[in-house]
């Protein structure tokens, strides 16, 4: 298994010198957050990940959890891994001071969720989904169930769910079956059978918070008549603690391709007690704000497995020896050169940097804008993140999960047959990275959304809010001395982003196939534009940087090489996409279903 040393340096560019998170957090008022506590919450983060959480991914991918007449138990050594994250106040950092939290900026959470994904994805899950749950309940629930609820998650005594899937829908949550009866006391009796729970039991924490989707008797169809319930384990007593076992139960958990240390949970629900969350029938809009909340950090799980790839093949790649360089030997002391004088395996590392790179710059402008939405003092800029949010999320999520799974099995190839061997642990992070394109909305899904419903839904309100930005970064250094070919570049596609939108909805109009099947490739277009983008304003600094002189060139070039690579042979897949979304539904629709088999 690679050794995972968490990427400070890079991380610290980004903090620090592209989007100065220390200037955002001052605008903002959070005044803990100086750059010295930053840096010493990433020092303090980047230990627990590599001296606690990494040395337990593979023993916990070989051991697995366990399933023991609706006992789960998790891999050894979790339990107290996260008793010891919930005492260090990892779990708090980012929470509402009123219920026992520390209040620093929603982005430094982000942050160290990217140490802990990318050290122990399955670990992960289960502060993840609480923090989720979290989330929902601070947004929606009253003031009492924030008291009774948000305290103990907060200090990590109680962790938390989210119920959506049942075993005949998953995306089409308006079909749902399960039940909630009003009771006497105000209380709901929720009755049925939720899937693909992750975290739905476990033995890390002294109760687990459900949040279930269900339907009042009277409720009307589809997703207008869903409400959200808060379903606790074991019920609260007087004091508040954990109390009365309710009537939910695990009925079995899943064996998977990936994420094997991850209790992916049947829960049943047999008249269990819940508490309505927001308003009845409005469950949905209330989901949304965990729905959400995972799908970033889903996003981030394809950063998270790339980076640990990367690093694994980056160390075999300069140790490995197998024949010599085309241009004549580079170790003439050895047998044969290391394997990364090899085109070829340029071609593979450079792939894995360029996605690894641009994908943490996209999600960490994404966390500053989580900031500004959450905490900003300002309604119009409050608004304007709000709107690049609801744009940004669904490509955070599709996109980097899509090119998190190209890096790992990159990772995977650059071991060649070694790679595919257990050992190694270069193909857990491939299984791991798998199930990312599809759960929390599969891809498609994050696509439709994205072209269906932001772009074409806000009659491009939302994408021209990205445009703009992008249009004006270019204009800005179209005369760049060293970048000039590059702004064009990005320029161009800029434009014809907008276009292509153009052709997309007026086709739509004609024949709504026209969106699904554009999709998919609208997106990825749209991402590699984006990382374009980013690409872009990390080279500026750098190329500034060594302009000015200063210290570690070597870092600021590779950041340069890596750049133009990503100009000239990926960016360059937008051509691709773009001919498949112009090529339009009618070759994917005029095939009728019955001779698919033929």
């Amino acid at each position: 298994m690679p050794d995972y040393k968490a990427p400070l340096r890079d991380m610290r560019f980004l903090l620090d010198e592209v989007f100065d998170f220390h200037a955002s957090y001052a605008a903002l008022g959070a005044s803990d957050a100086t750059p010295d506590m930053v840096s010493a919450i990433l020092e303090e983060g980047a230990k627990f990940c590599e001296q606690v959480l990494a040395p337990l991914n593979r023993s916990g991918d070989e051991e697995e959890c366990q399933f023991n007449h609706g006992v789960v138990t998790t891999p050894k050594g979790f339990k107290e891994a996260f008793a010891q994250y919930a005492e260090g106040g990892w779990m708090s950092l980012a929470a509402d001071p009123a219920y026992g939290g520390q209040g620093l900026p929603h982005s430094l959470g982000l942050l160290i969720s990217e140490m802990v994904g990318a050290s122990n994805t399955s670990w992960g899950m289960y502060p993840g989904l609480t923090q989720g749950a979290m989330a929902a309940i601070h947004a929606h629930g009253t003031e009492e169930q924030k008291q009774a609820y948000l305290t103990r998650m907060t200090a990590g005594r109680w962790t938390g769910t989210m119920c959506l899937t049942e075993a005949h829908c998953g995306t089409d949550l308006g079909i749902i079956k399960t039940r909630a009866v009003p009771q006497a006391d105000g209380s709901y009796a929720i009755s049925g059978s939720k899937i693909f729970i992750s975290a739905g039991e476990h033995d890390m924490s002294e109760n687990i918070v459900h949040l279930v989707l269900a339907k009042l008797p009277d409720a009307p169809a589809g997703t207008k008549g869903i409400s959200l319930f808060i379903v606790p384990k074991f019920l609260p007593d007087a004091q508040g603690e954990a109390g009365a076992r309710n009537a939910v139960s695990c009925g079995s958990i899943e064996h998977k391709m990936g994420i094997k240390a991850s209790a992916t949970c049947v829960i049943n629900f047999d008249n269990a007690k819940g508490f309505l969350i927001g308003e009845a029938n409005k469950g949905l809009n209330c989901m949304f704000t965990m729905m959400n909340h995972a799908r970033l950090g889903t996003g981030m799980q394809g950063l998270c497995l790339g980076e640990a790839s990367f690093q694994g093949a980056i160390k075999y790649a300069n140790e490995r020896l197998q024949m010599r360089a085309l241009t004549g030997p580079k170790a003439p002391d050895k047998a044969a050169d290391p394997i990364i004088v090899h085109p070829d395996v340029r071609r593979m590392l450079l792939t894995m940097k360029a996605f690894n790179e641009g994908n943490r710059a996209l999600a960490y402008f994404t966390a500053q804008l989580l900031d500004i939405a959450h905490g900003g003092d300002n309604a119009e800029q409050r608004q304007e993140a709000e709107d690049l949010l609801a744009f940004l999320t669904p490509i955070c999520k599709a996109f980097m999960t899509e090119t998190g799974l190209e890096v790992t099995n990159l990772g995977m190839q650059v071991f060649g047959g070694h790679g595919f061997i257990r050992e190694w642990g270069m193909e857990q992070l491939v299984r791991d990275c798998r199930i990312a394109p599809i759960y929390e909305g599969t891809n498609g899904i994050q696509a439709l959304d994205l072209l269906g419903r932001k772009v074409l839904g806000s009659q491009g309100k939302l994408l021209r809010g990205f445009t703009k930005r992008v249009h004006q970064f270019c204009a800005a250094n179209a005369e760049h001395p060293q970048l000039q070919a590059y702004f064009a570049q990005l320029a161009k596609l800029n434009q014809e982003w907008g276009e292509l939108t153009q052709r997309v909805g007026m086709a739509a109009m004609k024949n709504p196939d026209e969106v699904g099947a554009a999709a998919l490739d609208y997106l990825m277009y749209s991402g590699y534009i984006i990382l374009g983008y980013f690409w872009l304003r990390m080279a500026v600094v750098a190329q500034g940087r060594l302009s000015a002189g200063g210290g570690e060139a070597a870092y600021y070039q590779a950041k340069l090489a890596t750049c133009e690579f990503y100009f000239k042979r990926l960016l360059p897949r937008t051509a691709a996409h773009r001919a498949a979304v112009e090529a339009g539904s009618d070759c994917l629709m005029q095939l009728p279903a019955e001779q698919f088999a033929l």
